[in-house]
């Protein structure tokens, strides 16, 4: 790149030099050879008009030109290092910024809701979006429409970095005057009883729970088709139903809406929530520091003795994962 006939690359060339007052050690300092130095110098005497450095017994010295252009030429170079080549810090007192993220109501209501909260009190001038899980999340975050994507590893993409910020396992919830809930839930009891789903956008596309149970060799009868994993709660209160639903959000639901939790009466995969952002936004501070607080406020919300949440092998995580991006081309997540 070139400013008023100088090759600004020279600038960098010129500052080793008039540091070093010498061809070798600048070429050095450059990782270039005493060739190519020789040959910035030549360039930056015909720019200058002025010889810069001159031999004087063994050794070279700065003419006053060049003495001249020390502070001046370091000057400039430390602007540019300060202002291009180093990104501006992130102070979340101050920073003004929105954050756009897609998320399901069971995300929103088991991380998102508190872990806002603290950040209204570190970052009170940054402003959130939170959009509904959508048929193509991926979609959606490749074409810059949102920054931040949380939905469960199964269903992230392998383009783009990612954070695990907790685990979670499936219980039953259903009304607690149901008489099929007053002992443990069997599997020949949890097939016969009417259930409750969530399903979601336009192509109705099942939860991972309701994915994987059809998946079994005996099938459920679902009864209900609900819009949001929230609104199953209401759905099986007054009735024999029964809902399968993520253990962190009956925890929350089932003490203050007149429901009972039984434990599933077969080994579902238990699921691990995860934040996914664009890998062109890598490097930005602001998203980084987002994420950083969802994974600490995740981590000082798990529950302190949360034995039933097994880990399968990566092997089988990763056997299913590909069976659910399979069925779920836009790997639609919840």
């Amino acid at each position: 790149m070139r400013f008023q006939r100088l090759d600004l690359n020279l600038l960098v060339a010129l500052d080793a030099l008039l540091s070093e007052k010498s061809v070798s050690l600048a070429a050095d300092r450059l990782c270039l050879s005493q060739s190519a130095t020789s040959s910035a110098l030549g360039r930056l005497r015909d720019y200058f008009g002025d010889d810069l450095l001159v031999m004087k017994g063994r050794g070279m010295v700065l003419t006053a030109r060049a003495e001249e252009l020390i502070e001046p030429v370091r000057a400039v170079l430390e602007q540019i290092r300060t202002t291009v080549a180093i990104a501006p810090e992130f102070d979340p007192a101050t920073a003004d910024r929105q954050v756009r993220i897609m998320a399901s109501d069971y995300s929103t209501q088991v991380l998102l809701a508190g872990a806002l909260a603290t950040l209204e009190r570190e970052a009170p001038h940054m402003r959130f979006e939170i959009q509904p899980m959508g048929d193509n999340p991926i979609e959606v975050l490749e074409r810059g429409l949102i920054d931040l994507l949380l939905t469960i590893d199964f269903a992230i993409s392998a383009d783009h970095p990612s954070q695990v910020l907790f685990d979670d396992d499936y219980v039953v919830v259903g009304d607690a005057a149901n008489p099929d809930l007053q002992g443990d839930m069997t599997r020949e009891r949890y097939f016969a009883l009417g259930h409750v789903t969530a399903r979601f956008g336009k192509s109705r596309t099942p939860a991972f729970d309701d994915w994987f149970v059809r998946r079994q060799k005996t099938q459920r009868r679902i009864e209900v088709v609900a819009p949001t994993f929230l609104s199953q709660a209401g759905l099986v209160i007054g009735t024999r139903r029964i809902a399968t639903m993520h253990r962190r959000l009956a925890n929350q639901l089932v003490p203050t809406m007149g429901l009972v939790m039984r434990e599933v009466p077969f080994d579902i995969p238990p699921i691990r929530e995860a934040i996914q952002w664009h890998i062109s936004n890598n490097n930005d501070r602001a998203l980084r520091w987002v994420v950083e607080r969802l994974a600490c406020h995740a981590q000082e919300t798990t529950p302190s003795a949360d034995s039933n949440v097994v880990p399968i092998a990566d092997a089988r995580r990763d056997e299913i994962a590909v069976q659910f991006q399979q069925n779920h081309p836009g790997m639609r997540g919840n």
